[in-house]
Order: structure tokens, then sequence, then C-alpha cells
């Protein structure tokens, strides 16, 4: 059985992560994108179900969103059949079961309630052997929905804009729409391409000579320093025939970073970011952080996306708020970082309000989702703090406060004023 709360992390290994988007839609609605289902009748389909995949090797998730085309309900059970044996691992938003090849997914606390037309979403991670083909027998509180079926096929590539594309951009709670914060569409207009209005960094670090940084980049440990080491490589790359390594040691205060000289002061309204990133261990359980910006509306104090308990999660120095909640429902609705191999990370800042958004390999990640209104175990504690952030710097590296040791690279870092895609 797999229950809604604390995940146990491991290592994802693979060629690297495969970005697959499947819809599936079951009802009387034919396509994809559509809007509210419409009320049916007496003998129609109980739901509409969205399936939105995200697959690599022997791994997947899903964003799942259930429109209730009956009565309004108080409580909800979803149930379907993996028709090729995959197995649920983990989930958010729900309560997962499995036996056999039969799943069920169950209402919270929080979001049984669903009106006549109304939706509800939550998310799940498994893995797959062989094949991994969509749910196509759905049921809402046992009354079946029309069946349908339907096969992962690659992400399509969308023009970016500021709001999420529903094939790639999911709900992440409950409460809360992508929509109400700033969300570029994914592309895959290529990893190196971010020159453009209002970009002030775009480096593979091609223009580094040596193996000590120069120009755009400076080694720096904003805190204090530690054993850690930043150098050029040669020998491990995104693109290109360099990346940035960092050596990343354990024990308090081993703080090291490569500090952007660029001055990103001026970007905005909203600064958006994206980074490939590659690295060898599994984020500890104690905190760390990888991305440091220090917010010049709040002391110069530094803005931290990093990982707890063995998650992505942003910090913030000046109070240790966290986004999502370090409670076990909170960590669950965020995701590792996979290993060895190179996975994009972006995020987008809104300097004129509380509003962040934060994507791994163009999936928007629920935990790391604030819109202003607090959410229990995401973003209320987050939102303790009002004032909008405004970054002034961009480091990356490592920077450790008790055990967690890691060697990372990165490469085609980029910042600027408008959406970045991987």
């Amino acid at each position: 059985m797999v229950r809604n709360g604390a995940r146990t992390y491991g290592s994802r290994r693979g060629r690297g992560a495969v970005l697959a988007a499947l819809a599936v839609v079951l009802g009387l609605l034919a396509g994809f994108g559509q809007g509210p289902a419409p009320a049916w009748g007496a003998g129609g389909a109980a739901c509409q179900v969205s399936w939105v995949g995200n697959e690599w090797t022997g791994g997947f998730t899903a964003q799942v969103t259930v429109t209730n085309a009956g009565a309004a309900v108080s409580s909800w059970k979803l149930s379907w059949t993996f028709a090729a044996g995959q197995q649920v691992t983990s989930g958010w938003n729900a309560q997962l079961a499995q036996s056999g090849t039969a799943v069920t997914a169950s209402s919270l606390s929080y979001n049984g309630t669903v009106a006549s037309g109304g939706s509800v979403s939550f998310g799940l991670q498994g893995t797959w052997s062989g094949s991994d083909p969509a749910p196509a027998d759905f049921a809402f509180n046992g009354a079946s929905c029309q069946g349908g079926s339907g096969t992962p096929s690659p992400t399509p590539t969308p023009s970016p804009t500021p709001s999420p594309s529903p094939s790639s951009s999911p709900s992440p709670s409950p409460s809360s729409s992508p929509s109400s914060s700033p969300s570029p569409s994914p592309s895959s207009s290529g990893s190196t391409g971010c020159a453009g209005a209002g970009t002030v960094v775009c480096s593979g670090f091609e223009d580094q000579s040596g193996s000590s940084l120069s120009g755009d980049w400076t080694v720096a440990a904003p805190d204090c320093s530690g054993a850690g080491t930043v150098t050029v490589d040669t020998a491990v790359a995104h693109s290109g025939g360099r990346s940035l390594r960092v050596n990343g040691q354990a024990g308090y205060c081993n703080h090291v970073f490569a500090a952007a000289t660029a001055n990103v002061a001026a970007v905005g309204p909203v600064v958006y970011a994206r980074y490939w990133v590659r690295h060898t261990t599994a984020l500890p359980a104690d905190h760390i952080a990888m991305v440091t910006m220090a917010d010049s509306a709040d002391g110069n104090k530094h803005l931290r996306l990093g990982g707890q308990n063995g998650a992505l999660q942003w910090n913030r120095e000046s109070d240790d708020a966290t986004l999502p909640a370090q409670s076990p429902v909170g960590v669950a609705q965020s995701v590792p970082l996979p290993v060895n191999q190179w996975v994009c990370v972006r995020f987008a800042v809104d300097t004129t309000k509380q509003s962040m958004d934060t994507w791994l390999n163009d999936r928007l990640v629920p935990g790391l989702h604030d819109d202003g209104v607090p959410t229990a175990d995401i973003d209320q504690q987050w939102l303790s703090r009002t004032a909008a952030p405004r970054p002034v710097t961009l480091d990356l590296g490592w920077e450790a406060y008790g055990n967690g040791a890691d060697t990372l690279w990165y490469d085609d870092v980029a910042l600027g004023s408008a959406p970045i895609s991987c």
C-alpha cells in the first residue's frame, strides 16, 4: 500500500530524463484541452479524466485531473487498472493504494468536496518495465467513466508564454492554479539557446579558458567558506565542451559557489532562470542549497533553491522558511533531483508580489508553487513574509549545513526577464 506522506527517495539511473506527455480524456468530449465537462444525464459517464504523464526509463509520474460529471460529492475514490503492470511508489494530494494491477486514489481531508462539474487533481510516481500505456478504465466512486486509451507521445513544442500549457504544467494543489503565478510554457528549442531581450546571464562556460573561473563568473562563498571547490570541467558537459564542476563537501558551513558577475538587479518584473545540472548523490535529509540569490527586499539575505528530506525545496535565509513545508505531506508534493543524468531546472520569481514557480524537466513541481494564497503544507509558512523578493545576484554551487556531500556539474545557465526554455 502506498499512502500520501513522506517518500523514500532513491536514484533514477538511465540514459537521461525522457520527457513525454500524454493526455487521456475520458467522457463525451473528444480531443485535448477542452473546457469543463458538460452536465451529463442519467446513464452518461461519471467523470472526465485527464492523465498527463512524464516518463523516463523505468519510471514515470502522472498528474491526474478528475472532472465530476454527476452530483456533488463530499469524498471521492478514483479507481483504474494498469494494463502493463506498472507499480505506484508514491503520490500527492490523494491516498493511493494498489493491489496487483488495480489502483485506487482516495480523497484527503482537504479535497473531498467536488461540485457537479468541478474538478480535483492529484499526482503519483511509479515504475514500469516493458511498456507504460495510460490507464483506460477509470471509475469515479464506483461508476464507470467512458473508456478511452492513449500511449505516451513526445511533448509538443509550444511557443513560450507567461502561462502554463495544460500538457506540461499541471495544477499543483487543490486550492491554487498555476495561472496565478508566472509560468513560462516549455519548449524544446535547444539547450543552449538563451540569447534574447532581457537576458543578462547566458552561459555555457565555453568562454572559460583553463580550469579557473574568469570573466562572467567568479568563485564565492556568500556566507562562509569550506573545503569545496569550483572549477571549469572539460570532461563532462551538457552541450559544447565545458561545464562548471562543483565538489561540494559535507559539514556545517561548507559553502562554495560560482557567482555570476552580471548585474541582475534590474531584471524583472519576473525573474526567469534556467540551468542544466547533473549530480552524483541523492539529496540528503539535511538542508543543502544549490542556487542562492541575494534578496535586496530582505536585507540581502539569500533566497535559496536546494533540498531537504530528499526533495527539492526553496529556503529563505532570513527566517528559515521553506517551500514546501517540511511536513510529510509537504515533502511528498516535491520531487527528488535525479542523479547521474542531466536535468533541466527552471524557476520564475515575481518581484511585484509573492509568486514563484519551479519546473524540473519542464514539469511544474507542485510543492514549489507559491501563488500568494496560503495553502497548508505548501506555501502557508512561506507567506509569513508578504513582501515580494528582489533577487540581485545569482550563485551556483553547494551549501551544506550538516551531512551531505555531492559532485555537481552546471551548464547552459540563463537568467532574464522573459521565459527561458529547456
